[in-house]
Formats: C-alpha cells, sequence, structure tokens
C-alpha cells in the first residue's frame, strides 16, 4: 500500500505545548591538571534505575500528548521484538524491561478534548505500570487480531506506524510486521495509516527538564575523564602510544561502571608529519593531541573532541599559532549557536555560518548534530564532513529543547610549524531552549597542557 509523504520541511514545527526545559546555567570549563573539575559521583544499579523511571514517566506523560497533537495523530502504533527493538520502543522500556518481550506492541491513543492520552500494551507482559495491559491471550490467542479490535474500536482519523526513507529512529515498522498487521486491520482503516517519522522524530530529540537537570552530571564528568586522560598520570611523553590512550579510556570507564558508545579516539599532530597519527605512534613533546569520547550515562550521551598538547622543556604555554587555531573554532561555534532559531532549518544554519566565516576569513567545516538518548541523535543535522551542502537530513526544523553536539573544524596554517595546515577540531555539548544555545557543562576555549618532565 501506497504510503501518504509529507514534506520534510513540514514535519518538524517548534513544540510549544510541552513546557521549557530548564536551561542550565552556563559554566567555564576548567582545564587540565589541577584545576581539573571534581568527578560527579556515580550512581549505583538501583539509583541509576529509579532516575531512568521518573524521566521516562515524565517524557511520557508530557512529551507524547504534545507531538501527537501537534502533529494531529489519533493512533501511535509501535512494534518491537526480543533483541530487535526499534529505537523508540528501546526508550519507552523501564529501567527493569532491558529488552522487549516475544513481540511488544505499544499503542498511544488520544480520544481528543482534552482526554488522557491512553497508553496500552498488547503484550504478554506489562511495562513497569507505564502502559496499561490490553491483551489476554486466553480470549484472543491472536496477537494482531487483538490489535485490530483496539483500533476498530476507538476508529481513529490517522494510524501511524514507523516508517521512513530518510531516518533510521523512525524505520522500526520490519515489513513482516507491517504484513501481519495490515492482514488482522479492518481493510476499510488502511487507507488511514501514515507515517509516524515527525513522531518518532520529536519523541527522541525532545529533552525534558528533568533530563536537563542531570545532563550537567554526564557532561563534567566525560570532561573530567577526558582531563586525566590528557595528563602525566596516563601519558608519559616519549613512551605512550595514541592507541594505549584509547584503551586507558575504556579501562577508566570499567572501572567507574560506564559504558562509551563509540571506541574512543585518539590521534596526533607533528610539526613536520603528514595528517593524522594514530594507532602505536609514540607522544612525543612539540605534539597536539586530538581526542574524540563520548558515554553514555541514565540514558543520555556525551559527545566532545578536545586538544591537548605536550610541552617542550622549556615551554609554559602552547605556540600562539595552534592557540589562535584552536580561538578560530571557537569563533565558528560562536558564529554557529548565533544562527540557531526556531523554525529555521539545519541546511539554512550550516549555510549561514559556511558564509559568515568564510567573509571573515576562516576555513572551516561544520558537522553539527543533535544529541540526547543517542550520541548521533534524532533531528535535522547541520552539515556532515563529507557534505558541506544542503542535504536531506538537514531540511527538518530546529526546535526548542533539544540538546547539540556542536562540533566543526577549521584549519590555518601554524607559522611555529613552518606553516603546516592543522586541523582544529572542537565539539561540545550545548542546550537550545527555543531563544539561546547554551553549553551545558562549558566548552575548550584553552588547549590543555601536558608537561613533558623534562
Amino acid at each position: 500500500m501506497a504510503m501518504k509523504r509529507v514534506l520534510i520541511a513540514a514535519l518538524f514545527p517548534a513544540l510549544v505545548a510541552l513546557p521549557a526545559a530548564a536551561a542550565p546555567a552556563p559554566a567555564a570549563l576548567v582545564e587540565a591538571g589541577e584545576r581539573s573539575p571534581a568527578l560527579p559521583p556515580i550512581r549505583n544499579a538501583r539509583e541509576r534505575a529509579m532516575t531512568e523511571n521518573r524521566i521516562l514517566a515524565e517524557r511520557l506523560d508530557t512529551i507524547i500528548p504534545a507531538i501527537m497533537r501537534e502533529q494531529r495523530i489519533d493512533l501511535w502504533l509501535l512494534v518491537a521484538r526480543e533483541y530487535f527493538e526499534e529505537p523508540v520502543v528501546a526508550s519507552m522500556l523501564d529501567a527493569e524491561h532491558m529488552h522487549a518481550r516475544r513481540r511488544t506492541i505499544l499503542i498511544f491513543y488520544d480520544p481528543g478534548e482534552g482526554q488522557p492520552i491512553e497508553r496500552l500494551t498488547v503484550s504478554r507482559y506489562g511495562l513497569g505500570g507505564l502502559f496499561a495491559p490490553a491483551w489476554d491471550p486466553s480470549k484472543q490467542p491472536d496477537q494482531w487480531k487483538a490489535v485490530a479490535d483496539i483500533i476498530n474500536q476507538r476508529n481513529p482519523a490517522k494510524i501511524a506506524i514507523n516508517t521512513s526513507d530518510l531516518y533510521q529512529f523512525a524505520d522500526g515498522m520490519t515489513l513482516s510486521q507491517y504484513e501481519k498487521f495490515v492482514a488482522a486491520l479492518p481493510a476499510p482503516l488502511h487507507a488511514r495509516i501514515v507515517s509516524g517519522e515527525a513522531l518518532a522524530i520529536r519523541w527522541l530529540e525532545t529533552r525534558t527538564p528533568a533530563e536537563m537537570a542531570i545532563y550537567p552530571t554526564l557532561i563534567r564528568t566525560a570532561h573530567k575523564l577526558i582531563g586525566e586522560a590528557f595528563s602525566r598520570s596516563v601519558i608519559t611523553p616519549g613512551v605512550t602510544t595514541a592507541e594505549q590512550v584509547q584503551w586507558w579510556y575504556r579501562d577508566r570507564l570499567l572501572q567507574l561502571g560506564l559504558e562509551p558508545w563509540f571506541h574512543p579516539s585518539v590521534a596526533i599532530q607533528r610539526k613536520g608529519a603528514k595528517g593524522m597519527l594514530e594507532g602505536n605512534e609514540v607522544i612525543l613533546p612539540g605534539d597536539l593531541l586530538w581526542t574524540d569520547f563520548g558515554i553514555t550515562y541514565l540514558r543520555l550521551n556525551t559527545d566532545m573532541q578536545h586538544l591537548g598538547y605536550v610541552l617542550k622543556p622549556g615551554e609554559s604555554k602552547a605556540p600562539a599559532g595552534l592557540r589562535q587555531g584552536l580561538a578560530n573554532s571557537n569563533r565558528v561555534q560562536d558564529m554557529l549557536t548565533r544562527h540557531f532559531a526556531l523554525g529555521r532549518s539545519g541546511n539554512e544554519v550550516l549555510a549561514l555560518t559556511r558564509a559568515e566565516a568564510a567573509a571573515a576569513g576562516l576555513d572551516a567545516s561544520i558537522y553539527s548534530h543533535p544529541i540526547g538518548l543517542h550520541g548521533h541523535g534524532a533531528g535535522p543535522s547541520i552539515g556532515f564532513w563529507d557534505n558541506q551542502k544542503a542535504d536531506p537530513r538537514g531540511n527538518g526544523l530546529i526546535a526548542a529543547n533539544t540538546a547539540w553536539s556542536i562540533e566543526l573544524t577549521t584549519f590555518a596554517s601554524v607559522p611555529e610549524w613552518d606553516g603546516q595546515r592543522v586541523d582544529f577540531r572542537a565539539e561540545e555539548n550545548a542546550f537550545f531552549d527555543g531563544t539561546n544555545v547554551r553549553y551545558i557543562d562549558g566548552r575548550q576555549t584553552e588547549i590543555t597542557l601536558i608537561p613533558s618532565g623534562q
């Protein structure tokens, strides 16, 4: 059956029905060494579960009614199978249900006239009291027939299912499950099936006040670990390799009971050497270090890139050309965040920022993205490292109460390195409240210094 398609640009209006998330106060990111931020306490398993369940309940109570009414969808059907959970269903499982069981089917129904949204689970097992059980297999053995009966009784004008050519987050309905669903659904209701793409994106991208209350803890934790990695406690110049620092991150996270959502990156730029040096390359005095590091904690994600410099004997700061390179990247970050506006697409923000950077004589590459329940999160992209022009994934409109990885780089010739072209990558996590963009735990504005010990 052909699905009705909606113009991408119309899919993402501002979520005005939600209360604004509490924007964290701007913080000044301190550097490595004695000024390094303290590591926040890491919660135990039960504390984490209680926090995750509290936040999930709030999200279901506030976001679901807002986005269903915003998109004028009165029934949303979600389907997942054990160990094959689609992204939206996975984000709706309580902390004790780590996976869907057998086939888990969730139904949201808006009866209209301001009445509460019905949250139903058509499955053999309940879901932490967040969804009302709606299937008794002893009375109706056919699960799909039970789903069809629920839908038929409610007679919705639109039945949203997660299908999307563009966004993986909104493409959770597999062909086999779709065929079984349609076979059970009365034929007159088939024409009412629409894509739930906008619902899926809006659900995943929206941050609540409770999430923003804990997000600074996550980011401060990641900042602290980067500070440890770029210090003499981890790096011995002339001995430690880039690869060893990568695996130090992994071991340190194991010690803390935390997880990375990608394998950490560490690389070296060096005077007279071409490109990034990685793997078993030994870190030396005079090297510019780069790291890309992200953790998952309390269901939220961090993603950041920092620069470090290994001091040569007698040096007390990085060469001026390297310091200017980071300042250039900070400047482009400012341009980028200044162009955030409700109703503006990711592609528009990209074009405006690139034009401003070029006018300022800065050689920039921008590839920022939403962050939250996923590291590379749902929502409109702002450029890609391999595509600095408009992209279909950037057509979506920027919404309020969203978190972002402000990720980009600038390139500059460094006089102290005989004019060598150096890559100054920067990435920090920020929150857009609908008016302003604020860094959740500050950003790097000075290159982290690592003593050579000589």
